[in-house]
């Protein structure tokens, strides 16, 4: 399918079906047609809905359309076999992606990924010359895995089993063992450690933000140290003090702000964005 065959009759939300999963998505106005388009891409544990109102925030700051969806697994999308594949996010990155940016329409725009979609968008941007694409945003990025990592995706199973966070996640999820297994099973398997998509970023061929939560307790700034270090492209960089590793929850206002002074910066010149 290429942009010619996209669905434009596209509902604020609903369900867009991948292959044998239905991904369930938000988009707010305006569309691809008219303006870039921001598509969101979740962390770990997440989902459409637990992006809270950063989704509409940013729509408000920048003009731009934002399309974020719910991967399989999570939210309220097709549930996944499990144990998943160690190399899961380059799936969805290689596999996945190039189709729903294809069945929505994607002209032009942004990936913004959060920790485990900020690895996605980093796959996708070095593996695929998209012209289409202007920049990516990355929120607490991994690149490869840190002892701090597993230290706390293993704290966090304990939480999980013994405290009311499944609770809690149940009601961003519908099945919600699914969601946290699929994702806290595959970073914990010994063969994980060796994980490590550095290599794509020499490839990147558009800017990058990153924003890093200076306290962030699932990686530390070696992470920035590295998307630095192997980048060509400018990499644009906010630290911010104070936060952990979801700092569009923790210090919303200063992470929206970096992220739309640099969506504005890389979509500077599309007139669908000005005239937003």
């Amino acid at each position: 399918m290429d942009g010619n065959d996209c669905m434009t009759n596209l509902t604020p939300t609903g369900f867009l079906s991948i292959g044998s999963a239905s991904l369930e998505y938000v988009w707010l106005a305006p569309k691809a047609s008219d303006a870039p388009t921001i598509v969101m891409l979740h962390e770990g544990l997440g989902s459409v809905g637990l992006w809270g109102d950063f989704p509409q925030k940013l729509q408000q700051a920048t003009g731009a359309g934002i399309f974020a969806y719910s991967r399989a697994g999570y939210g309220q999308s097709s549930p996944v076999a499990l144990p998943r594949p160690l190399d899961y996010m380059q799936r969805e990155a290689l596999d996945v992606l190039p189709k729903l940016l294809d069945m929505i329409g994607f002209r032009r725009g942004l990936l913004l990924g959060h920790s485990d979609g900020a690895s996605i968008a980093t796959i996708y941007a070095g593996s695929h010359q998209d012209h289409r694409l202007q920049g990516i945003a990355l929120i607490a990025p991994h690149f490869i895995v840190e002892d701090i990592s597993i230290k706390s995706i293993a704290a966090i199973k304990t939480t999980y089993e013994t405290t009311d966070l499944r609770s809690k996640l149940a009601r961003w999820h519908k099945d919600v063992d699914n969601a946290f297994y699929g994702w806290n099973g595959a970073w914990l398997d010994p063969k994980f450690r060796d994980w490590d998509i550095s290599d794509y970023l020499a490839y990147i061929r558009v800017p990058v933000m990153v924003v890093q939560g200076a306290d962030d307790q699932y990686g530390t700034l070696r992470q920035v140290e590295i998307a630095q270090e192997e980048c060509y492209c400018p990499v644009d960089l906010k630290i911010i003090p104070g936060a952990g590793h979801s700092p569009h929850r923790e210090a919303p206002g200063v992470t929206l702000e970096a992220i739309e002074q640099f969506a504005k910066a890389a979509l500077r010149d599309d007139r669908g964005l000005q005239a937003a």
